[in-house]
């Protein structure tokens, strides 16, 4: 588990679910703190966004991946 975690790709996933657990954080604290603070729009926007970005932040360690095993 270790050497996995040493790893640049580990490393990563590891930075993206940190990443993962902030927004949620925030998210449920900013719902704590004022629920009417933000409507169900914007909620909506915020989280699509933030959800199209982690793809294409898991998408690009994939190709990182990829790149690797073949040696490119």
């Amino acid at each position: 588990m270790r050497s996995y975690f040493e790893s640049d790709t580990g490393f990563y996933y590891a930075v993206g679910a940190f990443t993962i657990g902030v927004f949620v954080a925030a998210v449920a604290a900013l719902a704590a703190v004022g629920p009417s603070g933000v409507g169900t729009r914007e909620l909506a926007g915020l989280v699509g966004g933030f959800v199209l970005f982690m793809l294409v932040y898991f998408v690009s360690i994939t190709v990182h991946r990829l790149e690797e095993s073949e040696d490119v």
